[in-house]
């Protein structure tokens, strides 16, 4: 039923007085697993716990396949035509729940409370993510709780920039990305500058190092160079 059933990560929208309805999403098998990890906790509970039941029936459902982990991250000329686009676009997004008591510009650092793995993360701030806060701040953004507020001025976060998303990658001309792969592009391009994985992972606000051993082939031309430096230095 969780497969069948579709689900929208929007509101609907109205474009020059016609009501368009948010895009319809399916559940990947991965996400069906998760929602059976966690009735399977309440269950198992209940069972050595509370002594409610004597046994845990989600054990004879069965996992649904699983995609292997997706690896997609923007090239230099996509990244460049998408910064572009995002400068032409008349609303940028990012972190959603981000408030402004969580953002020190003058220490150029944000705390994120609500991570994909619930621990608290500090974010350094630089480059352009940094002048754009800051422009954003000037602009009045510090009057509302939410560094990205909802247009109409109504308390809590903006979150219906799927549209916007997928116009500015159709304005770059950038296709066969999803907003998450913003991600796997920041850890390649950490690779690519000498990264370890340590570092990748801690950036990331991975757990554990085998999250990011998916990027360990971008890490190798560095790693052998690395090697090299070490051989020469020891006449080895």
């Amino acid at each position: 039923a969780l497969m069948a059933q579709t689900f929208t990560r929007a509101k609907p929208r109205t474009i020059k007085g016609e009501k368009v309805p948010p895009k319809q999403y399916h559940r990947t098998g991965a996400t069906v697993n998760r929602y059976l990890a966690t009735l399977g906790h309440f269950f198992t509970t209940a069972v050595k716990e509370w002594r409610l039941l004597d046994r845990n029936p989600v054990r004879d459902v069965s996992k649904k396949k699983e995609a292997r982990g997706r690896v997609r991250f923007l090239s230099d000329a996509e990244r460049d035509a998408l910064l572009e686009a995002c400068t032409k676009s008349g609303w940028r997004g990012e972190l959603i729940n981000l408030k402004w008591a969580d953002v020190d510009l003058k220490a150029a650092r944000a705390i994120v409370y609500e991570t994909k793995n619930g621990d608290p993360r500090v974010l350094p701030l630089v480059g352009k993510t940094l002048t754009t806060l800051r422009e954003l701040k000037l602009q009045g953004g510090a009057q509302s709780e939410c560094v990205f507020q909802q247009p109409s001025g109504l308390p809590g976060p903006y979150e219906g920039f799927d549209a916007h998303w997928y116009a500015t990658l159709k304005t770059a001309g950038i296709q066969n990305f999803k907003f998450h792969d913003l991600r796997h592009s920041c850890a390649s391009y950490l690779a690519a500058g000498g990264a370890s994985l340590l570092e990748i992972a801690d950036t990331l606000g991975h757990r554990t190092i085998a999250m990011s051993k998916r990027y360990s082939h971008l890490t190798q031309t560095h790693k052998v160079a690395a090697i090299e430096k070490m051989a020469r230095e020891k006449g080895l």
